[in-house]
């Protein structure tokens, strides 16, 4: 499953409603297996809907792309997701002989990042992963880079060159956190 979103020259900018200027058109990347690891890692688990309003309301985040390893039985997660807002780009995965499921999606995430370069004006990555660090430094280098979002306080040295840009996530749990009740367990959010 795939979608992609074009704009045209009239929807690369859009209007602040209070102010009437113009906002950059900005893009979200989302690495969900950092993301979710990471948050985890802190003892708690990501509300993925606020999470997604916390990027339009605070970036302006018009396109949110999620990359994230495809499981059988996750499809109300999935379905979830898109409803939420979130653009799903899945990778296949595979089991180790260890029981643990694999999807890396660092190459997909900077292909995409990469074709949709056109399409936007700043960009939000969100991973700690150094694995980023060249598409980190080369949307600087443009002045296309807007923030790196990262899990939590342990991410890549390769990164800390870009501390200015760096938010983490583990300092807005108290917004951002999943409040189970017996009625969430069945919406699609991740149960584990």
């Amino acid at each position: 499953m795939r979608y992609t979103a074009r704009m045209n020259d009239k929807e690369k900018t859009q209007k602040d409603r209070s102010s009437g200027k113009e906002k950059p058109v900005v893009f979200a990347f989302i690495d969900s297996q950092n993301l979710n690891l990471g948050v985890r890692s802190e003892g708690w688990k990501l509300d993925y809907r606020k999470f997604r309003q916390y990027l339009r309301q605070k970036y302006s985040v018009q396109q949110a792309w999620v990359f994230i390893g495809y499981v059988a039985g996750n499809e109300a997660l999935y379905t979830n997701l898109q409803k939420w807002g979130y653009i799903v780009i899945f990778k296949p995965t595979l089991e180790k002989p260890d029981g643990i499921v694999k999807g890396n999606v660092d190459a997909e995430l900077v292909l995409h990042a990469m074709i949709e370069y056109p399409n936007y004006e700043r960009a939000v990555i969100v991973s700690g992963d150094g694995d980023f660090h060249c598409l980190i430094e080369y949307l600087d280098k443009q002045k296309k880079l807007l923030k790196v979002i990262a899990p939590n306080r342990q991410f890549s040295g390769l990164l800390r060159r870009y501390f200015p840009y760096i938010v983490r996530v583990d300092r807005l749990r108290a917004s951002l956190e999943l409040k189970i009740n017996k009625k969430a367990r069945t919406s699609g959010r991740p149960k584990s």
